[in-house]
């Protein structure tokens, strides 16, 4: 349950569309929710403006239908990451309402679409090569899942700059820049050097021997010379998509800073 909702639920009980006693029960498992193996997380998205999401790699399909099912019945976002396709067909065989992105390994419902209002600006997302493409998707779906216009570009790594500069206006024109890249990393020190917002660096463990899983490109991005540069973590196209969505929301709801209420 998200700000949205409630303020709708609360609308409901105003207008006499609900009852206290339904308001209630919809609000039952507020803050967390028991079931068995997790305790759902309902209030993650008021405190933090993002939702719980459902790290899917070590669950069950069992573990993960019950979980999405929580959701499903509060009408949540629901988020999954690095569900591979086999478990996701029998998840989906279940909960046919899920979609999922194959090249970015999730599982997701109830996404809404983009509110101008409440962000600063567009999302922009590119990728040193053909190879990190999976992190770079993980990143976008999570982007767009959390209400933010997201534009993408792939494949424009240092070998061949000209690809690069041939999006210098869309690079120009961002609110907040994910860059993804493994081998070297090179591609987040020369965006960071030719445009002025933030950007947030993607290392992947795509690479040869000396690559060492993305270690090498961890390493080069952490040292890079070009300011306004954060790294997130190895293959963390989820974690860069959330730093950026936090940068790029606007201080929300207005409705309670423009009644003069305090929080």
């Amino acid at each position: 349950m998200n700000q949205d909702s409630i303020q709708k639920l609360l609308t409901g009980v105003q207008q006499g569309n609900y009852s206290v006693e339904q308001a209630l029960h919809k609000l039952r498992h507020m803050p967390g929710q028991f079931i068995k193996d997790a305790c759902i997380d309902h209030h993650r998205s008021l405190r933090t403006g993002i939702p719980e999401v459902i790290y899917g790699e070590s669950k069950s399909v069992k573990q993960i239908t019950v979980i999405a099912e929580t959701f499903l019945q509060q009408q949540s976002l629901f988020l999954a990451t690095r569900v591979d396709s086999e478990k996701a067909a029998l998840i989906r065989e279940i909960l046919p309402e899920l979609t999922y992105h194959e090249q970015a390994r999730m599982l997701t419902c109830n996404l809404q679409e983009p509110d101008p209002a409440r962000v600063r600006g567009n999302i922009v997302i590119l990728c040193a090569g053909t190879s990190d493409i999976p992190v770079a998707e993980e990143a976008r779906i999570t982007a767009k899942a959390l209400g933010n216009p997201v534009t993408s570009h792939y494949d424009a790594g240092v070998a061949g700059l000209h690809r690069l500069f041939a999006q210098h206006e869309v690079i120009a024109a961002a609110s907040v820049i994910i860059v993804v890249a493994g081998m070297e990393g090179a591609l987040p020190s020369v965006v960071s050097g030719i445009c002025s917002c933030p950007v947030v660096a993607v290392p992947t463990s795509i690479g040869y021997g000396t690559s060492f899983g993305g270690i090498t490109a961890l390493l080069g991005m952490l040292n890079s010379c070009a300011p306004g540069l954060a790294v997130v973590n190895i293959d963390n196209g989820f974690g860069a998509a959330c730093h950026a969505s936090a940068i790029n929301r606007k201080n929300w709801p207005e409705t309670l800073q423009d009644s003069g209420s305090t929080v």
